[in-house]
């Protein structure tokens, strides 16, 4: 088939390589000239494992490409695919105005029947209404699909590639028959519906997966008090074929550029339809208190936090992946700073990107993790990548003023902090610190 992907973030990008992969033709349209240069000269603007691979197969065997004439793509594709950002107002609602615009442009350049999917998550009724944007500005035929993405940053590739699930929305039984025929490759659970519950299953699975997170949230601190262990909770309740391992890691929340987006707009989808979401409002309060657990421990651990140096690990939001929206680094740091202390930052991937959003003299960026904890009172892991689980824990503690690590993600496991000299707080843990010979807990 002949595809046209518009718009080449996450979702765009990897799904039109990875359609192009299959065998389609896939042109990618983006507005940004530098993106599409950049492109063309085999420069991926984004980090994914395996994406720049992927990209330079399909380029170099003919069935990928990249421009910024949207009318010519539109003019060469049967399938139109948004893949838009729908970035958070103020308000919380999704901001429509570049999907509309799309739709619009889309419109102006058809010059014969073309199936239009919306990739890009959207509220409920906004493809009637690109349906409406479409058909005022051309009077060429025309079906419209949703067919949600699910695929997570770091693992993309093979989201798109291995699906749980494909979920299809029309009432068009042409556009249903060639949407299914594209997607039968990646996995026969394939799920046709109406435009509306293709957009609200969308919502629906993300603001779950964030109250999954939210409560084992919960649970952590709960346990942290009665001196119970999450990580053996949590597997206990995982067994359970009705609740499931996945998103019950306890930690310091969730962020990135869905979980958060889609919390709020569906709260707002809600509000707007005069429903009060209880739930989800909690879910969303107790994600953002989450982070300040590790204020709170490095305060309990340090008492005053002003002219103390802090070593901070891992800025983006989840690891392999350079994308710090909403990560909760960007909070906690400047949540330090406020408090007057000095921060020493790394990240393998995301520094960059973290920059741009927070910057201070307070900060010394790092390029590596044992330099960012070098002459620290306290170490804080906020993100885990693989690199520090293999860090040496003595030659760790020697290079720090004080040996305190606040895990947030509980990357450690009990035997090799007992093995270590650490003073230790983590998750929903009894936290550890030795004496001598002997453990003391710390709850």
């Amino acid at each position: 088939m002949r595809l046209t992907v518009i718009g080449t973030g996450y979702v765009g990008l990897v799904s039109g390589v990875c359609f192009a992969d299959l065998g389609n033709h896939v042109i990618c349209v983006d507005k940004i000239a530098d993106k599409i240069d950049r492109l063309n000269l085999g420069e991926v603007p984004i980090y994914e494992p395996g994406l720049k691979e992927l990209i330079e197969k399909n380029v170099k065997e003919g069935r990928l490409s990249f421009t910024t004439d949207l009318e010519s793509a539109v003019i060469q594709s049967e399938i139109i695919i948004l893949a838009v950002g729908t970035p958070s107002l103020p308000s919380g609602e999704a901001n429509l105005s570049y999907i509309m615009q799309a739709a619009q442009d889309i419109a102006s350049a058809m010059d014969s029947y073309k199936i239009i999917v919306t990739k890009s998550t959207v509220p409920v009724g906004t493809n009637e209404k690109i349906q409406n944007i479409i058909s005022q500005h051309t009077y060429h035929p025309f079906a419209i699909a949703s067919v949600p993405e699910f695929l997570r940053e770091g693992t993309a590739i093979k989201d798109t590639m291995n699906p749980d699930r494909i979920v299809i929305g029309s009432s068009n039984e042409d556009a249903l028959d060639k949407l299914i025929s594209l997607h039968s490759p990646l996995t026969p659970n394939i799920l046709t519906t109406d435009l509306r519950s293709a957009e609200m299953i969308k919502y629906a699975s993300n603001a779950f997966l964030a109250t999954k997170i939210s409560f084992i949230n919960e649970i952590a601190n709960i346990c942290e008090k009665v001196g119970a262990d999450v990580t053996r909770v949590a597997e206990g309740m995982g067994y359970d074929k009705r609740i499931g391992q996945s998103f019950l890691q306890a930690g310091i929340g969730y962020g990135g550029s869905c979980f958060p987006k889609d919390t709020q707009a569906l709260i707002q989808i809600a509000g707007n339809v005069d429903y009060d979401f209880k739930l989800l409002n909690s879910v969303v309060e107790v994600n953002k208190d989450q982070r300040f657990n590790v204020i709170r421990k490095l305060q309990e651990a340090l008492g005053s936090l002003s002219g103390r140096t802090i070593g901070i690990w891992g800025l983006a939001f989840k690891p392999n992946t350079d994308d710090v929206r909403d990560a909760p680094a960007t909070e906690i740091i400047q949540n330090l700073i406020e408090r007057g202390a000095l921060v020493r930052a790394y990240d393998p991937i995301a520094t960059s990107n973290f920059r741009k959003e927070v910057d201070s003299p307070s900060i010394h960026w790092s390029e590596s993790a044992l330099e960012a904890a070098a002459g620290c009172d306290a170490v804080c892991l906020l993100t885990e990548w693989d690199e520090f689980a293999q860090v040496d824990l003595t030659e760790l503690a020697q290079c720090m003023n004080t040996a305190v690590m606040i895990d947030g993600r509980n990357l450690y496991n009990k035997e090799e902090i007992e093995q270590s000299s650490f003073i230790y707080y983590s998750i929903g843990r009894p936290s550890v610190t030795n004496i001598g010979d002997k453990i003391t807990l710390l709850l």
